[in-house]
């Protein structure tokens, strides 16, 4: 069998229907459970915080965010990735109430992932919320993290029209 630019053209279009076709067919990573535990009730500021999910945690634009029952932001630690866990250290928290894990991850997709945890703090503990000034400086650095999605899709879909017009034109000459 003669390999011919229309070969080539179809084996090239087979690939990409393949590879459109699978990566939806992944699914994103799922909480399975959280530190506190989602919904709990601890009597004293836990030492730390962590989400755990049902698939590995990809390294990279991974947030954790503690927020008090006044909405306001506690310190944490840098996030630490331990397969399909993510922990922070947590200062010692304040007021008594409901407490909110903010977490972003990258999926083992590949897609981000977030949402949240609840947990309720019985006995008020001797933390200050982090200042005002931190809060400002995170969201505005955390905000530049990851990016949009669209120039990769538009890059690839850019990619593709040039393999097919490439394909297309050596079909033509042969």
């Amino acid at each position: 069998m003669r390999f011919t630019a229309r070969t080539a053209a179809a084996t090239l279009l087979a690939v990409v229907v393949v590879l459109l076709g699978y990566a939806p067919a992944q699914a994103h990573n799922i909480l399975v459970t959280a530190y506190p535990a989602r919904g709990g009730r601890v009597n004293e500021s836990p030492e730390y915080v962590s989400v755990t999910f049902d698939k590995p945690v990809q390294d990279g634009f991974t947030e954790l965010t503690v927020l008090g029952p006044d909405g306001t932001h506690w310190a944490t630690g840098t996030p630490a990735i331990n397969g399909n866990t993510v922990s922070a250290t947590l200062d010692p928290l304040g007021p008594a109430g409901l407490y909110t894990i903010e977490y972003r991850i990258v999926s083992a997709d590949g897609h981000p992932v977030s949402g949240e945890s609840t947990f309720t703090l019985t006995t008020a503990g001797p933390g200050k919320p982090a200042a005002a000034q931190l809060q400002t400086a995170t969201a505005a650095a955390v905000s530049g993290q990851g990016g949009p999605v669209w120039p990769w899709i538009a890059g690839g879909g850019a990619v593709l029209l040039l393999a097919l017009f490439t394909a297309r034109r050596l079909a033509a000459r042969g």
